[in-house]
């Protein structure tokens, strides 16, 4: 069955059904229970299945990575809301020190099974600490698997296979994409976890990006169209580990590749998959590949966000480079 909604309530049924499969699945963090978060996201699931599984915390956000990590010990499966994403570096020695490194260090005795939710990403007009892009920091630690959605039928299943893996993850949401409804099949996952898809197929170049900037490549190859170019689009939806052979292949068609992504540019997820293009693309590439990215700068106030975040210009810009070399 098909049901129109956004992706706020896309991951909220998502949750519910991950709770309503396993008892041992629990949600924690600031006003998740009473007030149902801030952008709603577990609304109405505290009264639903009570507050011994729908925990409000304390404003500690290393207490309340910790606390999750103590309780998988127990057979938990803990799903941690860190309210916003500049909200998460108290929590990061918990996350990069224990989280990630626990499976390892005992020798594959112990499990993570914890899902840590990080609203992300600029473009709602919100304060300092509230439009952070923090992925590459967890991405480039081994032992965490890191993925974020762009559309609410990829929230409603990924955070239920999130919750369901026995690994570790950091689930990246676009809380600039909550508000967008799209099409939900709320009986058959589309895809696995760990893998990336084409979004929209192409000939002329291809843009790859995940979260917030999919929907941004979407509007720039629709605008492209315009100009009679053709332009495919990639979402990674994986970006530890990366699923890169759907765009390996892309590229190898189309010669040409744009990486987009929010946040900044040295050392962020696209110097990365710069780097595999060229190595695994070399010969079928026509130009180097293009990166769209925020700028090596603190995120900026919200008046002037627009200027920061990759838009379409910026996007069609640097097709326009890739074709011309």
């Amino acid at each position: 069955m098909t049901v129109r909604m956004s992706m706020v309530k896309a991951l909220n049924t998502g949750l519910r059904a991950a709770m309503d499969r396993d008892p041992k699945v629990l949600v924690m963090g600031e006003d998740v229970g009473r007030l149902g978060g801030v952008f709603r996201v577990t609304e109405g699931l505290q009264k639903d299945f009570g507050d011994g599984r729908v925990m409000d915390t304390p404003l500690a956000e290393s207490a309340i990575v910790g606390t999750a990590i103590g309780l998988t010990f127990r057979g938990f499966r803990p799903v941690v809301e860190i309210q916003f994403d500049g909200f998460v570096y108290p929590a990061y020695d918990q996350i990069v020190s224990q989280v990630a490194k626990l499976h390892f260090r005992s020798q594959g005795r112990v499990r993570m099974p914890i899902v840590i939710r990080i609203p992300f990403g600029g473009g709602i007009g919100a304060i300092e600490h509230h439009s952070e892009s923090p992925e590459a920091q967890f991405a480039m630690t081994a032992g965490l698997k890191v993925v974020s959605c762009s559309d609410p039928n990829d929230a409603h299943w990924m955070i239920q296979q999130a919750i369901a893996s026995d690994d570790p993850v950091v689930f990246m949401e676009p809380k600039r994409r909550y508000w967008e409804t799209g099409e939900v099949d709320t009986e058959s996952a589309p895809q696995g976890l760990w893998s990336s898809r084409v979004v929209r197929p192409g000939q002329d170049a291809t843009l790859i990006a995940y979260g917030p900037m999919v929907k941004t490549c979407l509007d720039s190859a629709r605008a492209a169209e315009a100009d009679g170019l053709d332009l495919e689009v990639i979402d990674l939806r994986t970006l530890s580990p990366l699923d890169l052979e759907p765009v390996f292949e892309s590229v190898r068609r189309t010669g040409h590749a744009v990486v987009v992504h929010e946040a900044s540019r040295t050392l962020g997820l696209g110097s990365e998959i710069s780097a595999r293009i060229t190595e695994e693309c070399f010969y079928s590439l026509a130009s180097p590949v293009q990166r769209v990215t925020g700028f090596d700068m603190p995120y900026p106030p919200s008046r002037a966000e627009h200027d920061f975040l990759p838009g379409l210009d910026r996007i069609l810009d640097a097709v326009d480079r890739a074709r011309a070399f």
